[in-house]
């Protein structure tokens, strides 16, 4: 009876997955890199098709260009492009109903010739639904029918096979990104409009505005520019902040007396003068509009701790780094 042979161990290390990883990321971006050069009038055509409908852009795709068109339909949503995804299969089992004929369907296959497609194709030109189409084949059923065609450059998948969805899915993901963010520029979507969207999570908490962190009204400490640092003591004292904005008979803001200038000016005369003696000329300001992050960058940068919210040089509200720290801004 033969000796059985104990099979060689793979010599496969490490170091190949290091290899590899870098080779399928340098394929890849050299693909995203190639469909930049590629990308024309189409582009162009498609952004101005997506801005005219009054509805919304449903996003289509089979297997992982189903997966791709989910997310690019997740980032048209959070970018102020209303829009969803209906997935083509069960588009022609009532799913076609979510199609509105004032919507654009922006369907996705690298082949083109994605059978489940078909029902969404034939629907959009049966009620003049705009179809754009971003396929690997221009020459295909999808690239034939559509009234955009976008075509992905012909480029190798990253797979050693060469078969599975690799280098397609990043460029047609990549392409989708660029019609969010080209949509985004022409309807002039804004950080607080992102904020809207993004209430939730590390996002929004980045995106709060100083006019929602802000102290407001009786809560400011203010007085007039001709009253004695005992009194600015006395405002400074109740509300808390470590200053006092020092405003004149118009109520704009002309200065502002912090613990630093008291002790700056310490005397025995200190209590008797006016603040606009001691106070500190043209004093850090930050616009009500103004993200709470760049407030909180304008206190870090000038090592103070207190910021006044004004509107025409007229103090509006006051804003405190802890205000910033408490809602997570940082």
């Amino acid at each position: 009876m033969a000796a059985t042979q104990t099979p060689q161990k793979d010599s496969y290390t490490g170091n190949d997955d290091l290899s590899i990883g870098r080779q399928v990321l340098e394929i890849e971006a050299q693909a995203v890199l190639k469909l930049e050069k590629a990308l024309g009038s189409e582009f162009t055509e498609a952004i101005q098709a997506l801005c005219q409908i009054t509805g919304r852009v449903v996003v289509t795709g089979m297997g992982k260009s189903g997966h791709i068109a989910r997310k690019i339909a997740a980032t048209l949503s959070s970018t102020g492009t209303p829009s969803l995804f209906v997935h083509p299969a069960e588009a022609s089992h009532g799913d076609l109903g979510m199609i509105a004929r004032n919507d654009a369907v922006l369907a996705l296959s690298n082949s083109g010739e994605t059978a489940e497609l078909n029902a969404v194709v034939e629907y959009t030109r049966r009620f003049n639904i705009p179809l754009v189409a971003l396929v690997g084949r221009e020459n295909s059923p999808l690239g034939r029918n559509a009234d955009i065609t976008i075509v992905l450059p012909d480029y190798p998948e990253a797979c050693p096979m060469g078969l599975a969805p690799t280098t397609s899915t990043t460029m047609a993901l990549a392409l989708g990104d660029a019609i969010a963010v080209a949509l985004l520029k022409r309807t002039s979507f804004s950080s607080s409009n992102f904020q809207e969207l993004h209430p939730g999570g590390r996002i929004g908490k980045r995106l709060l505005t100083v006019k929602e962190l802000m102290h407001a009204g009786s809560n400011m400490p203010l007085v007039l520019d001709n009253v004695t640092v005992a009194e600015a003591i006395l405002e400074m004292t109740a509300k808390a902040f470590g200053c006092v904005g020092i405003i004149d008979i118009d109520k704009k803001l002309i200065g502002i007396v912090t613990d630093g200038d008291l002790r700056r000016s310490m005397g025995k005369e200190l209590l008797g003068r006016t603040v606009k003696d001691i106070m500190t000329d043209a004093p850090r300001v930050v616009a009500l509009n103004a993200l709470a992050a760049e407030a909180l960058w304008i206190m870090n940068e000038n090592t103070i701790t207190s910021l006044f919210v004004t509107v025409e040089d007229k103090p509006h509200g006051i804003i405190h780094m802890h205000d910033c720290l408490r809602a997570e801004v940082a």
